[in-house]
């Protein structure tokens, strides 16, 4: 490191003194990754770093990677390529792959860019910072390069670790990890691991830090969000009242509690499962009113056939009745879905299923991908990926059209009715714009002084889109009923 660059170095609003090392992250993937991410952040700064926007300022560069399709993979590739020169040119550099792939491909990875120094999988990176040190470590005792992988069955502390939120009016909050089903198309357990539920009392404890510390929206996290409780052991008491299987603290336990926290206005989740679908998660659901009433609940497809082939674990009978229990006990319930297309022996009739049960659900919400083979999953291993190319991209772009034509007659039907807005940010393209969401989740643009922030306006739809509505707000006083 040079004087000059070292000298350059100021407080980055952290505390941290001048000359502090820096840590850059770059996150690929979902929600779950960019707490992971944040995790990471922090058990650095614990250990005398700063964070910095820039990677041209950085002295660690670290890429939280996704496996979930090979498009993530390969794009996390290319931006490795990209840090080759600055390798070239600060050899003194550490680079890090962690993440999904990094436990998906281990060693191998060094093949494809041979300039990274650590990998480190889902369940060891609590430990970059130490393995930062042993690469520094190793450089001076033998010179040259040196590398380390870190993968494998190492535990993954569920406790709060190195304080990921990060201030602002929203943040995350993982209350589980990993997964115990077996979707014949999906990594995730192989990568991500079983499920690890934490205890309800300690997810309480940081959501009100959380709150304390400026949250106002909280969003709950997990592979398979309303499994959560399912690997906690049976009370010996009394509590919890709303339990899961087997008498164990579920995810209504845990909604129930978050909702008694004083200045707390919403708490959404992501992502559920159709077999952990239950009344008690919905009763939970109608009497909080924190909790957003939008349900991530992806269908994936809408063939009994190809659902079986994937190993979902229900029927779209089986769906469609989860789907009309939740919406009976919370009638404004909203629900949001993923679908799969060209799924492998996936016939146009197959096909056909889907748009039927995307327009009779009226999902507000679809995202829309097509089959993508991953390696040691059932489906890549045992069927034949036999849908040609062209027929996915022609299917994903069919289902695609149709979900927005769902959605924007979905949403239209809102125009003229009045919702509360709880106003989150600023428009950066529209100035004195404002958005916010629904309590079902929707987002809306409105015009309101940005003293609005942080607070719920009532405001009347005007018009709407597949992806949003626009409105006015009805009056001041209404908003403070």
């Amino acid at each position: 490191m040079s004087l000059t660059r070292f000298q350059s170095r100021a407080l980055d609003g952290q505390g941290a003194p001048q000359g502090a090392p820096r840590v850059h992250v770059v996150t690929f993937g979902c929600q779950m990754n960019k707490y992971d991410s944040l995790l990471a952040e922090g058990r650095f700064r614990r250990r005398g770093y700063v964070t910095t926007e820039s990677a041209d300022d950085a002295d660690v560069i670290l890429f939280n990677t996704c496996s979930v399709r090979d498009h993530a993979e390969e794009r996390a590739y290319s931006w490795l390529g990209e840090i080759q020169r600055a390798k070239a040119a600060r050899p003194e550099l550490v680079i890090g792959v962690m993440g999904c792939m990094a436990e998906r491909v281990e060693g191998e990875l060094f093949r494809r860019a041979k300039h990274v120094d650590i990998v480190c999988g889902t369940r060891q990176f609590q430990h970059l910072p130490e393995l930062v040190d042993e690469i520094r470590a190793r450089r001076a005792e033998q010179g040259g390069r040196a590398r380390v992988v870190a993968t494998g069955d190492g535990h993954v502390s569920v406790e709060r670790e190195g304080e990921p939120y990060t201030g602002g009016r929203t943040g995350f909050l993982a209350v589980m990890r990993g997964c115990d089903l077996n979707c014949t198309f999906c990594i995730v357990p192989s990568v991500r691991g079983r499920v690890q539920s934490r205890p309800i009392e300690d997810l309480v404890r940081e959501a009100r830090w959380m709150v304390e510390h400026g949250a106002q929206v909280i969003t709950l996290l997990g592979q398979t969000v309303n499994s959560y409780g399912e690997d906690l052991p049976a009370p010996q008491g009394d509590e919890p009242v709303h339990r899961g299987r087997q008498g164990r603290a579920s995810l209504a336990d845990l909604l129930y509690r978050l909702q008694e926290i004083e200045g707390l206005a919403r708490i959404r989740m992501i992502t559920a499962h159709a077999a952990y679908a239950t009344r008690a998660l919905a009763l939970a659901i109608r009497d909080c009113d924190k909790v957003e009433r939008f349900l991530p609940l992806p269908a994936q497809h809408g063939s009994d056939r190809i659902l079986k082939a994937m190993k979902r674990g229900y029927t779209v009978d089986l769906y469609r009745r989860r789907a009309a229990m939740l919406r009976e006990i919370v009638p404004d319930l909203e629900l949001g879905s993923d679908w799969i297309v060209g799924f492998p022996g996936e016939t146009e009739e197959d096909y056909a299923q889907c748009e039927s049960v995307l327009a009779e659900q009226e999902f507000s919400v679809n995202y829309v991908f097509k089959y993508d083979p991953r390696p040691s999953t059932r489906a890549a291993d045992e069927l034949r990926d036999d849908v040609p190319a062209e027929v996915k991209q022609e299917r994903n772009q069919r289902l695609l059209c149709a979900s927005e034509s769902v959605q924007a007659a979905r949403l239209r039907r809102e125009i003229g009715r009045e919702h509360r807005v709880f106003v989150e940010e600023l428009s950066v393209k529209r100035p004195g714009t404002v958005r916010g969401r629904t309590r079902t989740g929707v987002p809306v643009s409105l015009k309101a002084e940005a003293s609005s922030l942080g607070t719920e306006l009532r405001v009347k739809i005007e018009e709407a889109s597949a992806y949003g509505l626009g409105g006015s707000l009805v009056n001041q006083a209404a908003a403070a009923e």
